[in-house]
């Protein structure tokens, strides 16, 4: 490869730090075709690294070296950002544009170049998926592997797989900015043992860290919302810094919004305040990259930790917080939520203060919070929403994702969450295999969600109008654009052409339109005003997000999912009947989602967008205290019309009216004097004897409720049925039989009376009068002989006198005392010396 003169500033990078590891690096690759880079922050591993392995270090080279190694070096960037700054870096060092011997392409932009390609992770995967041997590719180095991007870890896994089976000769390297290398080594070296792991010491200077927390606690995050006052805070430690320190400043934070507040807050400050986010347009981009002329302020998200280096900086400033994904699977909701940072990106971004020379951070909160932070971030497989990555799955061959070579792997009910969408959206057959239309859409660049909106769309709203909907639900809307889709969408069409985000939806609405020309999409069949087509074209990604109106800004979906608008929100004006939503997030213990982004539409646009969830069904419930039959037509939740089913199946109508027994209790039914006391004496047997006798709990015997109530048909009809009869009915022939054996309803005693027994408690009771027991010595016992019964012995008045289990103790220890007691208040009762002797009588001692 001919490598061309080395140029001054190719010189100067040849002295970064991770020169000392690339003859390393070549003779991992050279042995095992695998090898894992560990090189921190501001080393050089992102831009010397590719080159030196391309063999464009110039005639000095490395270590000797002065060619690389037979095809292109293809770099993986998580983000498009970090891989239009890591392209244009390499190009700068070597004295030329990009396009020539140093590529990039990313969505949007594809200049490749002939030696160094750098690559968003999607693009590699497309291009994965279509050529597995990547054809023309040398080497392939997975930049910032450490922050567990699921692109990247899937591209990996799809590398390591293509090699084993297709290309041993690909040469493959994981860099990643930390030392926690063991986990990455196993991976890349599969069975054959680790790969080998070159490591890169740090060029980082002293950084001192100021501990600045604000001067009172502050509420933690709670989903995307950022206290004002922390963020007034970071503001001001932003100013403290600048007068405190020399050098610029890069300050962390976790989102666009929260970027706009504090650069707001920073208004009249003496530096330049600038702006680093993925929305960022590449002017932008290249201020914040290029170095300046005057001091700076640098707002960045968490895109600056590593994969991008900014000049100039000598200070950071940390809020300690970022953003994470996080999947609603059951509701079909997604959203971003605000977290704390973990030490090891705490870590990274501090270290960004020292690349240069000597700096400090201020952290804005405390050192004992900070060793309660988490270690380290937790990959997005664990977080985010994987229909994306379960398509390329199964367009890869591995529906289950069980072969694929991956760190962690996918948590079960989110892969199933996943594989039910692409099912639905016909990306594959019942069978998880990848059908046809499936590799369409992953052909398509984008969620398979908006994949489909943007083919199905194209023929029924026309192809430039899908492109255009679908591009701009690609991206978050600008700050402040509300809540009304087709509003933003009529803003962005007559759109300032220098607005960075209105240019950014031009080009992906281009590059949309360009991908619709190779399918057959026919023109819509009629007109279709605003809100109908971007109705239509938001409800075939989000079915289940067609929401019917229940309230004053409240909504149904028809996933059943409760949606409110905001207050102040533009669409609650419309008071329309139904919505196509967008964009809705719920917040961690809230009833309802929030309604971001949504498109007014009529009844007729949600049936046609939202088709496969139309169905009628017989519905035999039990509702409002009673059984309603009906015959109902429903788009999913959303219930459209309804009118009365004369003659519903007595098979529904019995479930219906055990639903209703389950909900309010078996006191639905007549519990007559004869039905509580069977109960209680079955209940009795069960304790006492346990199997076969059944247990008549409330549970038990509403698992018979269904044939309890079979033959009525409404709430009244159930004080109709025999409860004894029923519960004689649980009873095996065997029990049956031996019932009044087992718990007797009544008791002979002494005197000839029949009693009563009471099984009402755990114990039963026989209360009788202590006279009509006169020469008793011993109280029979019940369940076979197992469970003595417990005599409550009365007073003449009927009134509890005593209480025992064994009567001849009584007699012998506590009947003179009752006696003493007694006998002067009932005097023409019997009260004999010896009760064991006397004659039992329900009769006073009258005289003739």
């Amino acid at each position: 490869m001919r490598t061309g003169p080395t140029t001054d500033r190719l010189r100067e990078a040849l002295d970064l730090p991770v020169r000392h590891a690339v003859p390393g690096l070549r003779a991992a690759l050279a042995d095992r075709g695998l090898a894992v880079l560990a090189a921190p922050p501001g080393t050089g591993k992102t831009t010397l690294v590719p080159l030196a392995l391309a063999g464009l270090t110039g005639p000095a080279g490395l270590a000797g070296e002065d060619t690389g190694a037979p095809g292109r070096v293809v770099v993986l960037e998580p983000r498009r950002l970090a891989a239009r700054a890591a392209a244009r870096r390499m190009a700068w060092l070597l004295g030329e544009g990009v396009g020539g011997r140093v590529g990039v392409t990313v969505r949007g932009e594809h200049r490749p170049g002939t030696a160094v390609e750098v690559v968003t992770t999607g693009v590699l995967l497309r291009r994965l998926q279509d050529d597995p041997e990547l054809a023309g590719v040398g080497t392939v180095i997975l930049d910032e592997c450490h922050e567990r991007h699921l692109d990247a870890d899937t591209a990996l896994a799809f590398l390591l797989d293509a090699r084993a089976a297709l290309r041993p000769d690909l040469r493959i390297v994981a860099a990643s900015a930390t030392a926690d290398t063991a986990p990455w080594a196993a991976l890349l070296g599969g069975g054959d043992g680790p790969a080998p792991v070159v490591e890169t010491e740090a060029a980082l200077h002293d950084v001192a860290v100021v501990w600045a927390p604000p001067d009172r606690p502050l509420p933690p995050p709670h989903g995307m919302r950022v206290d004002p006052a922390l963020l007034a805070h970071v503001a001001a430690t932003v100013r403290r810094a600048l007068a405190e320190r020399d050098g610029d400043v890069l300050c962390f934070l976790p989102g666009v919004g929260e970027i706009a507040r504090v650069a707001g807050a920073l208004a009249g400050v003496d530096a330049e305040v600038l702006q680093v986010h993925g929305q960022a347009g590449p002017a932008a981009q290249d201020a914040v990259l290029a170095p300046g002329r005057r001091r700076r302020v640098v707002l960045a998200t968490s895109v600056a930790e590593s994969s991008l280096t900014v000049p100039g900086v000598r200070i950071v400033v940390d809020s300690g917080l970022a953003r994470e994904p996080r999947t609603d699977h059951a509701r079909g909701l997604g959203s971003l939520t605000t977290v704390r940072v973990s030490r090891a990106a705490a870590g990274q971004r501090a270290g960004r203060a020292g690349r240069e020379a000597p700096g400090t951070v201020y952290r804005c909160w405390t050192a004992a919070e900070h060793e309660r932070l988490a270690p380290r971030p937790r990959p997005e497989i664990e977080l985010a929403d994987l229909t994306a990555f379960a398509l390329q799955a199964a367009a890869w061959g591995d529906p289950d994702a069980r072969d694929l070579a991956l760190l962690d792997a996918p948590p079960p009910a989110a892969l199933r969450a996943a594989r039910a969408t692409l099912r639905a959206i016909g990306a594959t057959g019942p069978d998880g295999r990848v059908t046809e239309r499936g590799r369409a859409l992953a052909r398509v660049g984008l969620h398979p969600r908006l994949a489909r909106a943007l083919l199905d769309g194209a023929r029924r709203v026309g192809a430039r109008t899908a492109a255009e909907i679908v591009a701009l639900l690609s991206e978050p809307p600008p700050p402040g654009a509300g809540d009304d889709l087709t509003a933003i969408w009529r803003t962005l069409r007559r759109g300032r052409p220098a607005d960075a985000h209105a240019a950014r939806w031009r080009d992906e609405t281009r590059r949309l339109t360009t991908a619709l020309t190779a399918t057959a999409t026919a023109p819509p069949a009629r007109g279709t005003g605003d809100d109908a087509a971007a109705g239509t074209v938001v409800a075939l990604a989000f079915p289940e997000r067609v929401a019917r109106r229940r309230a004053e800004g409240r909504y149904l979906m028809a996933s059943g999912t409760g949606g409110e608008l905001a207050e102040g929100s533009a669409l609650a004006g419309a008071r329309a009947e139904w919505l196509a939503v967008a964009v809705a997030d719920r917040p961690a213990g809230a009833a309802s989602a929030r309604i971001r982004q949504a498109v007014v539409i009529d009844e007729d646009t949600a049936r046609e967008a939202a088709s496969p969830l139309l169905e009628e069904a017989r519905e035999v419930v039990w509702r409002d205290g009673d059984v309603v039959a009906r015959q109902v037509e429903r788009l999913g939740a959303v219930e459209l019309a309804a009118r009365p089913l004369r003659a519903p199946d007595p098979g529904a109508v019995a479930e219906a009216l055990a639903e209703g027994l389950r909900q309010e209790g078996l006191g639905l039914l007549n519990w007559g004097p004869a039905a509580v006391a069977l109960r209680e004496r079955m209940a009795f047997c069960h304790r006492a004897l346990g199997e076969p006798w059944p247990a008549v709990d409330d549970g038990a015997l509403l698992a018979h409720a269904v044939d309890w109530v079979a033959g009525a048909r409404r709430r009244a009809e159930l004080a109709r049925i025999d409860v004894a009869a029923a519960l004689r009915g649980l009873l095996p022939w065997e029990c049956a039989s031996r019932l009044d054996e087992m718990a007797p309803e009544r008791i002979r005693v002494p005197s000839g009376s029949q009693v009563r027994v009471d099984y009402s408690g755990e114990q039963p009771v026989l209360a009788v009068k202590l006279q009509e027991l006169f020469g008793w010595d011993a109280a029979p016992r019940l369940a076979g002989g197992r469970v003595p019964v417990v005599v409550h012995l009365l007073s003449p008045a009927g009134r509890p006198a005593a209480v025992t289990a064994d009567l001849a103790s009584f007699w012998r220890e506590g009947y003179r005392s009752v006696r003493a007691e007694l006998r002067g208040r009932y005097p023409r009762h019997p009260w004999p010396e010896d009760p064991t002797q006397a004659a039992a009588t329900r009769r006073t001692n009258r005289r003739a």
